[in-house]
C-alpha cells in the first residue's frame, strides 16, 4: 500500500510539469514577449527555493558545517564544468532547436537533480506514515508549480520548441519516480543520500540562477523591461516565501 501511495504521489508531481501547456493557447509573438519575464520569474523562484526551502532544510537536518559548504561548492564547480563542456560543443552554432542555448541544458540538469530529490523525500515520508507522505506531496506540488512555469520559460528561451520543451520538462520530472523507488528500497539510508544531494542541488541552482539566468536579463536594459524584470524576479522570490505559509 505504501508503494502505491508513493508512486501515485510522484506521478502526480510529474504531471505538474505539463503546466507549460498553458502556453499553447498563446501565439508565438506574445509568448516571445513573455519569455524574458518568465526567465526573470524563474531566477527569483530558484533563489527563493534555495533560501526558503532547500537551505533551511539542510541546516535543520545537518547544520551549517564545512562539509555542507564543500558539497554546495561542489555543485557549483560541477555546473561550471558541465557548462564549459556544453559551450565547447555547441556555442559555435546559433541557438535553435538543434542547438539549444547552454542555459536550457543547464536547467534540465539542475531540474533533474531537484526532481530526484523530491522523489527521495516523498518516498521517505511514506515510510514514516501515509499522512506524512500526503502532507509532503502537497508541499512538493505547491513549490513545483511556480518552478515548472519558470523551467518551461527557460527551455523556450533557450531554443526549444514548445512541444519539445514540454517533453523534456516531463522527462526530467519522471526522475522523481526513480527517487521514490530508491527511497522505498533503501529505507533509512535515504537520509544519507539526501544529505549529499540537497546541498549539491543548492549549488546547481545558485549557479544556474546567478551565472546563467541573471546575465541573460542584462542583455535587455530599457527602463520598462528592467522594471518588469525586477518585479517578476521579486514575485518569484515572494511566491516561494508565501509557500512556507501554505506548507
Amino acid at each position: 500500500m505504501i508503494w502505491l501511495y508513493a508512486i501515485g504521489s510522484v506521478i502526480l508531481v510529474s504531471v505538474i510539469s505539463f503546466i507549460g501547456a498553458l502556453s499553447l493557447a498563446l501565439n508565438k509573438k506574445i509568448l516571445k514577449q513573455l519569455l524574458l519575464y518568465l526567465v526573470s520569474f524563474a531566477a527569483g523562484a530558484f533563489f527563493g527555493d534555495v533560501f526558503f526551502h532547500l537551505f533551511p532544510e539542510i541546516v535543520e537536518s545537518q547544520g551549517f558545517t564545512v562539509q555542507v559548504s564543500v558539497i554546495i561548492l561542489s555543485g557549483i564547480v560541477f555546473s561550471f564544468f558541465v557548462e564549459k563542456v556544453i559551450r565547447w560543443r555547441h556555442c559555435h552554432h546559433p541557438t535553435g532547436e538543434d542547438h539549444p542555448h547552454p542555459v536550457a541544458t543547464m536547467n534540465l540538469i539542475g531540474d533533474s537533480v531537484h526532481n530526484f530529490i523530491d522523489g527521495l523525500i516523498i518516498g521517505a515520508s511514506y515510510l514514516v506514515g501515509v499522512e506524512v507522505g500526503i502532507a509532503t506531496t502537497i508541499a512538493v506540488v505547491l513549490h513545483e508549480i511556480p518552478q515548472e512555469i519558470g523551467d518551461f520559460g527557460i527551455l523556450i528561451h533557450g531554443g526549444y520548441i514548445r512541444a519539445k520543451a514540454l517533453l523534456f520538462n516531463f522527462l526530467t520530472a519522471l526522475l522523481s519516480i526513480a527517487g521514490a523507488v530508491i527511497a522505498l528500497i533503501i529505507g533509512t539510508r535515504t537520509e544519507s543520500l539526501a544529505a549529499v544531494l540537497l546541498p549539491f542541488a543548492v549549488g546547481n541552482f545558485l549557479y544556474i540562477a546567478g551565472s546563467d539566468l541573471i546575465p541573460e536579463l542584462h542583455d535587455h536594459v530599457s527602463v520598462r523591461e528592467s522594471v518588469l524584470q525586477i518585479l517578476l524576479f521579486v514575485l518569484g522570490i515572494a511566491i516561494m516565501a508565501a509557500l512556507l505559509l501554505l506548507e
